[in-house]
């Protein structure tokens, strides 16, 4: 069903509306969600229904009172951690609920008595074997991380739940005991050992049990997930970057974001024919492609149903971050997906640069102020600097980092210095009238992937701290004046989010709805660079080209907002490592052909 093509004037416009997703897996998950509760519920507070069988089960020889009430509280925990699982169709997740719904209807039998209980985790079993053949997602790439990161959220949920728990009966509690007393004895209970805590007749053992199941889940989900076979995070493989970097040549030219599709920590999926590629990152569930396919567009439908069927396999959430206007047009034609103006890209065309004139004034200061500070700058290509130098960039840019994780992913390599990269560019400031640092006079770093044969877009900008401030323009200006002798003829810059909206907030005659929009993004600039990279791209009198987030349904843009968010590195969901335990960048991988040609300067 065709909808309106996005406007270039900033207003949120839908292209096409796409079908929604299948609601048996969303339905059964969100049950199972409840089942969980509810057997959580019966676990910690068994006096929900009081009954004559209840009390004579109770003083039974052997009675099962208090197992029954550890499986039923262990069923819900379990319940609970698979029903997102079950929502993104898992083949696992689907055989593990199979499973424990017969056990929580035993429990909520033997231990309650309810057959109502019975009958709910009934419901939910007959529709998931009804429903088998909708649950054939295959799994997420993983690694053994997660095992610790269960471990600790498992532990943390355990001493919270133990302590409700422990709390749970008032009534059969002997004296007073205080918090410190309950998180005592829930820290014992969850490693099986009785705590100060008493209580009246059976209830210890109740209560026992119970912190001993949730003891006993958190220690077999965490040695499960340290032990079972681990899926690593795709990357590119050389034959996948060899091919990728030949239709860049043929077609590189044709998006300035091209030449991020060789980033090392992506997949890649190919059209039947070769002629098109679809990179991507899956993050939280979120199969995240940027730019536009790689290659011929013509071939560009071959390698989007590629990339779609892959997200249907995996039961993962389809995205695209940072498409221009054609490639939003093709997804969205292809896939009936949706497509909603994100932003807009900064680009410099050469032939049109000066810094004459009142609108460059403030730069053309800047620059003139600096370079009498005793600044100077170079722009070289990366095949054109020596080992040494290069190396020494390498070890500057990564210390000038600012952040523990490096950012950017749409837009950015996460690399210098690779030899299959010589016709990156690089832009250096340099002030030798100092005594040297660790990296000698150098005190800005400019890097700029190409774009095509004539054109580069801005990668990274890093400076020393005790800087003076303006480096960045600095060296802009200088990789625009030196443009020419390196056949460079546009530059694009950084990315705008939201440009649209910001530039016409502040004109006169704004309504306040625009106005109320553009004060959102000013506050959420305190903490990401929103207006701030509008502003500073603006300097420049670029032309503004439009960038496109394509998604599949409007319930799923926090989601991939969040993603992306992870993906650029603004949040980090990792745990924390101490510098010596993180692990070190692979060394680069040699380009067979750039090899040969530096040997041959060599010589």
């Amino acid at each position: 069903m065709s909808g309106e093509v996005p406007s270039r004037s900033g207003r949120v416009r839908r292209i096409v509306r796409g079908p929604r997703p299948e609601a048996v897996p969303a339905l059964v998950g969100r049950a199972c969600a409840v089942v969980g509760v509810l057997d959580i519920a019966a676990g910690v507070f068994p006096r929900f229904r009081h009954s004559r069988m209840h009390a004579m089960a109770e003083v039974l020889p052997g009675s099962l009172g208090p197992f029954a009430a550890a499986l039923s509280l262990s069923v819900g925990v379990l319940l609970l951690l698979l029903a997102h699982g079950l929502k993104r169709r898992k083949r696992r997740a689907w055989r593990a609920a199979v499973a424990l719904l017969p056990a929580g209807a035993v429990s909520q039998f033997v231990y309650r008595h309810s057959v109502i209980g019975v009958l709910i985790s009934l419901a939910l079993f007959v529709p998931l074997v009804i429903h088998r053949d909708e649950f054939r997602a295959l799994p997420d790439p993983r690694s053994r991380w997660r095992a610790l990161a269960n471990f600790v959220l498992m532990s943390a949920g355990s001493l919270a739940l133990g302590l409700v728990v422990v709390s749970a009966h008032p009534k059969r509690t002997i004296g007073d005991p205080s918090l410190a007393d309950r998180l005592t004895h829930v820290l014992y209970g969850l490693f099986g050992f009785e705590g100060p805590v008493d209580y009246e007749g059976s209830t210890s053992w109740t209560v026992a049990f119970s912190l001993g199941a949730l003891g006993l889940i958190t220690a077999v989900t965490t040695i499960y997930l340290a032990f079972r076979p681990e899926h690593p995070a795709a990357h590119l493989t050389e034959e996948d970057e060899t091919q990728l970097r030949a239709l860049l040549e043929k077609h590189g030219a044709r998006d300035s974001l091209g030449h991020f599709a060789l980033r090392r920590d992506k997949a890649v999926v190919f059209s039947p024919s070769g002629k098109a590629a679809v990179t991507y990152r899956v993050v939280s569930g979120v199969m995240l492609a940027s730019g536009d396919p790689i290659g011929d567009v013509e071939a560009w439908p071959g390698a989007i149903e590629r990339f779609m069927d892959e997200a249907k396999a995996h039961s993962w959430t389809p995205a695209v971050m940072g498409c221009s206007e054609t490639g939003g047009e093709v997804w969205t034609r292809e896939t009936g997906l949706d497509a909603l103006e994100l932003g807009d890209e900064a680009v410099v065309d050469v032939a049109d640069f000066s810094l004459a004139g009142r609108a460059m004034r403030n730069v053309r200061q800047m620059v003139k102020r600096i370079e009498r500070a005793g600044y100077e700058t170079r722009v070289r290509r990366i095949r054109d600097l020596g080992d040494a130098e290069l190396e020494r960039i390498r070890r500057a840019a990564e210390d000038w980092r600012g952040t523990d994780t490096e950012r950017g992913f749409s837009m950015a390599l996460g690399r210098i210095g690779d030899p299959s990269d010589g016709d990156c560019l690089i832009a250096t400031a340099h002030k030798s009238d100092e005594e040297p640092g660790p990296y000698g006079d150098l005190k800005a770093i400019l890097h700029f992937v190409p774009w095509g044969t004539d054109g580069v877009s801005l990668d990274l900008m890093r400076r020393d701290r005790s800087a003076d401030p303006g480096m960045n323009e600095l060296l802009i200006v200088a990789a625009l004046q030196a443009a020419p002798k390196l056949r460079v003829t546009r530059i694009s810059l950084n990315f705008a989010m939201f440009r649209s909206a910001l530039a016409r907030g502040e004109k006169i005659g704004a309504g306040p709805v625009l106005r109320a929009w553009r004060g959102l993004l000013v506050f959420l600039s305190r903490w990401f660079q929103i207006e701030s990279l509008y502003k500073f791209n603006a300097k420049f009198q670029p032309r503004w080209e439009p960038r496109f987030v394509v998604y599949r349904a409007s319930g799923d843009l926090p989601r991939i907002g969040f993603a992306a968010m992870q993906a650029e590195g603004f949040v980090s969901l990792a745990l924390p490592l101490p510098r010596f335990l993180r692990r070190t960048p692979a060394p680069a991988r040699p380009c067979p052909h750039h090899a040969a040609e530096r040997d041959v300067r060599a010589a």
